[in-house]
C-alpha cells in the first residue's frame, strides 16, 4: 500500500517534469496519467470493443512495460504473454507512449515512442513526482510497435431440427389412397416429390477462425495463431483483451508491478514513502560508529554504462546502502538516490560483485551498514585519443633554446 502510493505518484506526475538534453524530442511531453482500473474495466461491460473506444482509452497515454522488455518490435498473444524473446530492463527504460492504435479482427497495434527517467532527487525521501527528467529514447522517425493477439467472435453453430415424422412413408400412405379410389381402367401415373438442395453444413468455430485468418492480409494476422481461441461472446473477447493489456502493461504501478521489481527498488520506495533513512531488514547490523573496525571497500566498483546514458549524456552520482556482512560481501542493498536510466540496476550488480573488509566489533567480524557513493562518467570517442602518435621512423627535432641558450646551427 505504501509503496503503490509512491509509484501512483510517479506515474501521475511524469508529465510534469520538462528538462531534456539539446537533441531530445521538442515535441510537447506525454502524459503518463495512467487508464484508471475504473476505465480498464468498463471494457467488462462494454460489450463488443471498437477502434474509437480503444484509442480514448490509451492514445496519448503513458504506460510502463510491466516486464521491462527492450525490442521496439513486441508481440504478445491474446493472454499478454510475449511471444519470442526480448531483452529485460529496469522500468526507468520502459515507459512508452502511446501514439496510435490500430484495432483489426485479430489483433491490436499499437505505435508509439520508448521514454527513460534520469532522477534528480537530492536525498532519499524527495517527493518522486518532482525527482526525474524524462527523455525521448526512440529516435525520431523510428517507432516502438506491439501487438497484442485477440480472442476471435465467431457465429454460434445451430443444431439441427428433428423432422416432425418420416416423409417418405407419408408419401407412400398418400399414394396407396390414390390407388385404391382410382378406376381399375385408369392407374394413376407415378407421382415424384420434388428433389430440394440439401441445406450446406454449417461451418464450424475452428473451420470460421482459419477461414478468417486465411482471408486476412498477412499484416493484420495473429502473431501467434495457434494460441488464439473463439468465442460467441463479443463481452468475454473484450474482457480477454482486457486482461492481456493489464498484462502488457502497467497502470500506475499496481501491487503487481511492485512485486516485480527488485528487492531495493522495493526498499527504496518503502523510505520515500515514509519519508525516513533505509533501515536494514535485519536488527543485528550495526552502525558503522558502532564497531572497533569499520568496513572498507577493497576493490573498485565499475558499473556498466549503457547507450541510452551514453546517448542522452546521463551522468553523475549516486547512492547505494549495503549491508557487509562478516564474509567481506555484500548482503542486502538499498536505492539511496537513483540516478535511472537502467544504471542503477548496474551498479548494484557491481557492488555484489565486489569485495569489503568487515567490520571489528570485540574481536570477531560484524555486519554493519556501509553506505557507497557510485559515480556515472560519460566517455566520448573524442576525448579516448589525445592525438595523432608520432611516426616511429622519424627522430624528434631538437628543441630551440630562446635567446643566447639558442643552439646555432
Amino acid at each position: 500500500m505504501a509503496a503503490s502510493t509512491c509509484f501512483a505518484a510517479l506515474a501521475l506526475a511524469f508529465s510534469s517534469s520538462a528538462q531534456q538534453p539539446a537533441h531530445s524530442d521538442t515535441t510537447q511531453q506525454p502524459d503518463i496519467s495512467a487508464p484508471t482500473h475504473a476505465h480498464w474495466a468498463s471494457l467488462q461491460e462494454a460489450g463488443r470493443i471498437n477502434e474509437a473506444e480503444l484509442k480514448q482509452l490509451l492514445v496519448g497515454k503513458t504506460l510502463f512495460l510491466r516486464n521491462g522488455y527492450q525490442d521496439n518490435l513486441l508481440s504478445f498473444d491474446e493472454h499478454g504473454r510475449l511471444i519470442g524473446n526480448s531483452p529485460q530492463g529496469s522500468f526507468t527504460l520502459s515507459a512508452i507512449h502511446i501514439d496510435r492504435v490500430r484495432l483489426a479482427r485479430h489483433k491490436v497495434t499499437m505505435e508509439g515512442a520508448r521514454y527513460g527517467l534520469h532522477f534528480t532527487a537530492l536525498s532519499a525521501y524527495v517527493d518522486p513526482s518532482k525527482a526525474f527528467d524524462q527523455t525521448r529514447l526512440t529516435p525520431n522517425k523510428k517507432v516502438v510497435k506491439i501487438t497484442i493477439d485477440r480472442e476471435m467472435v465467431v457465429r454460434a453453430r445451430k443444431e439441427k431440427e428433428p423432422k416432425a415424422g418420416n416423409e417418405k412413408n407419408e408419401k407412400s400412405k398418400i399414394f396407396r389412397h390414390a390407388k385404391s379410389a382410382a378406376p381399375s381402367a385408369a392407374p394413376p401415373a407415378q407421382v415424384t416429390p420434388p428433389q430440394t438442395a440439401p441445406e450446406p453444413e454449417e461451418m464450424s468455430e475452428a473451420d470460421q477462425l482459419k477461414a478468417s485468418i486465411a482471408a486476412t492480409p498477412a499484416e493484420e494476422r495473429p502473431a501467434d495463431p495457434n494460441s488464439v481461441t473463439t468465442t460467441t461472446s463479443p463481452a468475454h473477447a473484450t474482457r480477454v483483451l482486457r486482461d492481456a493489456l493489464e498484462q502488457v502493461f502497467v497502470q500506475g504501478f499496481d501491487a503487481q508491478m511492485i512485486a516485480s521489481l527488485p528487492d531495493y527498488w522495493k526498499l527504496y520506495y518503502q523510505a520515500v514513502d515514509a519519508k525516513a533513512d533505509y533501515r536494514p531488514k535485519d536488527p543485528a547490523v550495526l552502525r558503522q560508529n558502532r564497531v572497533d573496525r569499520k568496513a572498507r571497500l577493497l576493490t573498485a566498483i565499475e558499473p556498466e554504462l549503457n547507450e541510452y546514458a551514453q546517448d542522452n549524456a546521463v551522468a553523475g552520482m549516486a547512492l547505494y546502502h549495503t549491508v557487509v556482512g562478516p564474509d567481506g560481501k555484500a548482503g542486502e542493498v538499498a536505492v539511496g538516490r537513483p540516478i535511472g536510466f537502467g544504471l542503477d540496476e548496474n551498479a548494484i550488480a557491481a557492488i555484489r560483485k565486489a569485495s569489503f573488509q568487515p567490520a571489528i566489533k570485540d574481536g570477531r567480524p560484524v555486519p554493519v551498514l556501509l553506505d557507497l557513493v557510485v559515480e556515472f562518467h560519460i566517455f566520448s570517442k573524442r576525448t579516448e585519443v589525445a592525438g595523432p602518435p608520432a611516426p616511429v621512423d622519424k627522430q624528434p627535432e631538437e628543441p630551440v633554446l630562446p635567446g643566447p641558450y639558442s643552439v646555432p646551427r
